[in-house]
Order: C-alpha cells, then sequence, then structure tokens
C-alpha cells in the first residue's frame, strides 16, 4: 500500500504482467529492457534517460559479415556521478532546484531581525537575498552496478541487437535508448512512457518510473533481508535514512500483520 504521492511497489506477478503487455506493444525490445533496467539496477529517470551505448557494452570494429555491428556487453555499469541526480549531465538534461521553504531557530530568526532593524536605522539598502542560508547543491554520485541478472542481460542484448542492425555504423557515446522520432529521450519524455507502460498498458494504478528503483529496495531490505547500506550504494544516496524512504512492506505482508494482529473476542 503505498503512502499518497508516492510511485507503488509492484509485486512479482505485476512485473511480469507488465513484461507481458510489452510484448503486446510496438519496441518490446526496447521497452523491455527500459523496464529491466529500472527495477533491476534501480536508475532513476533521468539516468536511464543519459545513458550511452559506452556505458553498457563494447562495440566491435566493424560489421561482421551479416551487416551487423557486434558488441559485448560489460559486467558491471560504472554510471557517472554526471548522470546522477542534480547534474547537468551531457548539457541534455538540466534540473533546477528552488528552495521554497527556509527554516531558523527562534534564537536565529531572533538575529536575523536584529540584524535588520539595525541596517534599516542606519540607512543601508536591504536585499533579501543576501539572508537566505546557504544552498548545497548536489553534484551527484558515481557508482558500480553489477549487471550478472539473466533477464537484465538478455534484454539489453536484445535491444542493442536490434539496433545496431538498424544503425551498424552508430557510436558508442550515442544514446542507449531513442524516442520513436530517433531522438535522445528527455527525463520528462521518458517518465510519460514509463507511465503509459505501466498504467495504460499494464493498468497498474499509481505506478511510474520510480516505481522500478522503490521495488529494487523494497526487495533489498525487505524480502532479501539485505543491509540498508547495501540498498544506498545502490541507490546512490548520501543517507541511509533516504534509502528507507523507499522501502516500503508488500501489500500481502501488511494484509496478514492486520489479519493475525492476535486480537480475539471474549464473549
Amino acid at each position: 500500500m503505498s503512502k499518497t504521492g508516492q510511485a507503488r511497489v509492484l509485486t512479482p506477478d505485476q512485473f511480469a504482467h507488465l513484461l507481458g503487455e510489452i510484448k503486446e506493444h510496438r519496441y518490446p525490445e526496447k521497452n523491455t529492457a527500459l523496464v529491466q533496467i529500472s527495477f533491476k539496477l534501480g536508475l532513476r529517470v533521468q539516468e536511464i534517460a543519459l545513458l550511452q551505448i559506452k556505458d553498457v557494452a563494447e562495440l566491435g570494429p566493424g560489421s561482421s559479415g551479416s551487416g551487423q555491428r557486434s558488441f559485448k556487453l560489460k559486467e558491471i555499469l560504472a554510471l557517472p556521478a554526471a548522470y546522477t541526480k542534480g547534474a547537468d549531465a551531457l548539457k541534455r538534461s538540466k534540473s533546477t532546484y528552488q528552495r521554497r521553504r527556509i527554516s531558523f531557530s527562534v534564537h536565529d530568526f531572533h538575529q536575523l531581525v536584529q540584524r535588520i532593524e539595525t541596517m534599516a536605522k542606519a540607512g543601508a539598502e536591504i536585499k533579501p537575498e543576501d539572508f537566505y542560508p546557504e544552498v548545497k547543491k548536489h553534484r551527484g554520485k558515481s557508482r558500480d552496478l553489477p549487471m550478472n541478472d539473466v533477464a537484465l542481460r538478455t534484454a539489453i542484448e536484445n535491444h542493442l541487437a536490434i539496433r545496431l542492425a538498424a544503425h551498424p555504423s552508430v557510436k558508442k557515446t550515442d544514446p542507449l535508448f531513442l524516442t520513436q522520432k530517433g531522438g535522445p529521450y528527455s527525463p520528462n519524455t521518458l517518465q510519460e512512457h514509463f507511465a503509459l507502460m505501466q498504467r495504460h498498458w499494464a493498468g497498474i494504478e499509481r505506478a511510474s518510473s520510480h516505481s522500478g528503483r522503490r521495488t529494487l529496495m523494497t526487495n533489498i531490505i525487505h524480502d532479501q533481508k539485505k543491509s540498508v547500506k547495501v540498498a544506498q550504494k545502490i541507490a546512490g544516496h548520501v543517507s541511509p535514512s533516504t534509502t528507507l524512504i523507499y522501502e516500503e512492506p508488500p501489500e500481502e505482508s501488511i494484509k496478514e500483520a492486520l489479519q493475525d494482529a492476535g486480537y480475539k473476542y471474549v464473549g
């Protein structure tokens, strides 16, 4: 049961249903690879949009006898810090963050008011921006993610095989995923595409581009019983408290807990 406003955590059956629905629509290889990367590696939608071919595979020097460019899938996805949240990666995606709420302690607020009063009495120019606290910018965090899941590797290989067959001259720095029009995805466009696949194709309410990331964190912490530190490393979070926000007990666990609460009616 997802908290209000949070992306839905998918059950194994829902994930399998999603993959099945993808096969019934156009570009099943690309869309399967998108979903597998989201759910098996926990990448943010911006990170997926910025992936390049060289991040997941090494391209061969030329075409084979069949005319298809050869490639070899890497064992580890080394995600650059520039791809992560808050970074202006490759000048293709720029996020602007605004601080909408500023908190002060009573003591600090009192000192601030006294300072403004003193400046006003002295006739000094008062600019609001001079009193804003310093905003720390998130510079992103690199992480190495092993690509050892069989379904994940198969999906990426199938996608690349079709991509290189259609465009043998593709460069290693080209985007891993292209839109139907042939251009790179923007984070917003890819976010909408994930919503289309999960909500409209598969009929999974409240699912979004963040569902894969939240589902993976929940699986690691709740189902696999791994340390929060492990999930934090995979997610690329600075603080483990941020990772815990992503973890959510499956709906069935909540139902069982309420059903077996232990209250018995005594007549």
